[in-house]
């Protein structure tokens, strides 16, 4: 044995001792079923998605599944599941059976309904002589009610060969009701062999293109044991970005011809309601639908009582190609106006316009509905970062700087619609960042109206540097905040009286037991937008 493989996992034994007895099986059944783990998310006031996903033999892109190979699972399976009010199952609330279908990668998505509101439950899977051991997930408050308060995190970019995920073993000590994932859950490239020897970790996986490579790539980053503890430790809202099918690509566009990527495209959106916990609602055609293009619409709208609306995005799948790139080919990492009249084209659109009528009328729901705060979880950071010192200017074509007339026509909508108090949260750019939302950021002096925090990664690497962050927060006076130097995650602490931000950040990547500290926190004040440095203490 390699003494970096000993390490590996000498580091991951000690960190079973470190865990919960709900969060534990994921390190002492690595023969079982149940080695991808269990998960839950999507609550209601009555209910909950439970999942799991049977696996058979070595996790794919492991020296042991090298060695020995991949074993089949047959045809379907028939898994037995409980949820209780106790950890010991003694007060059983809700059981069934589910099967697990080889054509859906036998993965198991049980929806529960029937609970009491604003409850915290057991849950656990069976097969054979297999148990899952106890997982923890609840519902939402009623939605009638004003709760007083909710506590989440959210995160997003966690590149597997990059780093290992200590943000996860900080975040389950955090007290928290819930995760929202905002994307990059995988990333599908391969990892050059002359580059494995330097990195913290690796895998021996191909460049994803089939559903069977989705798959592995899925189990793979699923067999992490702080990822599955973090899972087990309460439901998750989740959405992707681009590298659950291909970096950097728009609606049907990718860097490869059409029918090659859309068959990529339809494969990496089957892959990832396998391994997701979201409902069958999410399937457009029904589960007959999932070899075709169009298959998921994973758009979604989660209320936590009148306190939180979570407005939930899907900012990829209908997006225009971005300005000045032709199909087929990479993106140009920043356009300028000058030489890129297509940027300010009033017709390009990164939601389409169904998503965007869809969000315009939400944000009215809230204000009718006296929604506390209106949360946008989206893939990316929506505020303007101008790159050049005015009146130049350079943005970065794949974010929101890409498309400003559809941003544009969203703040719009914000200040049409007047929900009580609006937050963007974001990720995909691998850098903590909090922003003030302007009405208009063509005029500086425009008033602010909104309020933004984007979360750094969970693993994976920035390209950008302390220099680059300062010089955008010089010429950009709405950004309040920017770091790109750190992996973590952002904590949220939602009252009816103040959003509460924090800041998380990662001390060495490369170790999984990393110490996790605070880089900065912040407040917004209820019908104060705009963000405010929280007093130290």
């Amino acid at each position: 044995m390699q003494r970096r493989t000993f390490l590996t996992l000498a580091a991951s034994a000690a960190l079973a001792t470190q865990l919960p007895r709900w969060a534990i099986a994921a390190t002492l059944r690595q023969r079982d079923l149940f080695a991808l783990g269990v998960a839950s998310g999507a609550p209601t006031p009555d209910g909950f998605v439970l999942w799991t996903r049977l696996l058979e033999g070595a996790i794919p892109g492991t020296a042991q599944a090298d060695a020995d190979g991949t074993t089949p699972l047959p045809g379907p399976l028939t898994v037995q599941w409980e949820v209780a009010e106790d950890e010991a199952f003694l007060r059983i609330v809700r059981r069934g059976h589910a099967q697990a279908l080889p054509e859906l990668g036998h993965s198991v998505h049980v929806e529960v309904d029937g609970l009491r509101p604003d409850r915290w439950y057991f849950y656990r899977f069976m097969h054979g002589d297999a148990v899952t051991a106890p997982a923890r997930t609840r519902t939402a408050p009623a939605a009638d009610t004003l709760a007083p308060r909710v506590r989440f995190a959210f995160a997003s970019c966690q590149r597997w060969e990059q780093g290992h995920y200590a943000a996860y073993r900080q975040m389950r000590q955090e007290d928290l009701d819930l995760v929202v994932f905002l994307g990059d859950y995988i990333y599908e490239t391969a990892v050059p062999a002359q580059a494995r020897a330097h990195l913290p970790r690796t895998h021996s996986l191909p460049t994803a293109a089939s559903l069977q490579d989705f798959r592995d790539r899925y189990a793979l980053y699923k067999s992490d044991p702080l990822l599955q503890a973090m899972h087990a430790a309460c439901p998750w809202l989740v959405t992707w970005d681009d590298h659950e099918v291909q970096n950097d690509y728009a609606g049907r566009a990718g860097s490869e011809p059409a029918a090659a990527f859309l068959a990529r495209r339809t494969a990496g959106y089957q892959a990832f309601y396998e391994n997701m916990p979201i409902r069958a609602s999410a399937l457009v055609h029904g589960t007959a639908g999932l070899g075709t293009p169009d298959a998921l619409s994973i758009r979604a709208r989660h209320r936590w009582g009148r306190l939180v609306d979570f407005h939930v995005l899907d900012d990829r799948q209908y997006r225009d190609i971005q300005p000045c790139r032709e199909p087929g080919q990479p993106r140009k990492g920043s356009v300028s106006p000058g030489a890129c009249s297509a940027l300010y084209d009033p017709r390009r659109t990164m939601l389409g316009s169904a998503q965007e009528q869809w969000l315009a009328q939400g944000l009215g729901q809230d204000r009718r509905d006296q929604t506390r705060w209106s949360a946008i979880a989206q893939q990316t950071i929506f505020s303007r970062r101008n790159y050049k010192a005015p009146p130049e200017e350079a943005f970065h074509s794949d974010t929101w700087d890409g498309y400003p007339a559809a941003r544009q026509r969203l703040l719009d909508s914000i200040a049409a619609a007047a929900p009580r108090n609006t937050v963007f949260i974001g990720g995909d750019i691998h850098q903590h960042y909090a922003c003030n939302v302007l009405a208009d950021f063509s005029d500086p002096s425009s008033r602010v109206i909104a309020s933004e925090f984007c979360t750094t990664s969970i693993a994976s690497a920035s390209g950008s540097s302390m220099q680059s962050a300062a010089s955008i927060v010089a010429r950009n006076p709405h950004i309040v905040h920017a770091r790109p130097d750190q992996r973590g995650y952002t904590v949220v602490e939602a009252t009816p009286a103040r959003w509460a931000t924090t800041l998380r950040a990662v001390e060495d990547v490369t170790r999984a037991d990393s110490p996790v500290g605070t880089q900065a926190a912040f407040v917004v004040e209820d019908q104060r937008p705009g963000v405010q440095r929280a007093a130290a203490g």
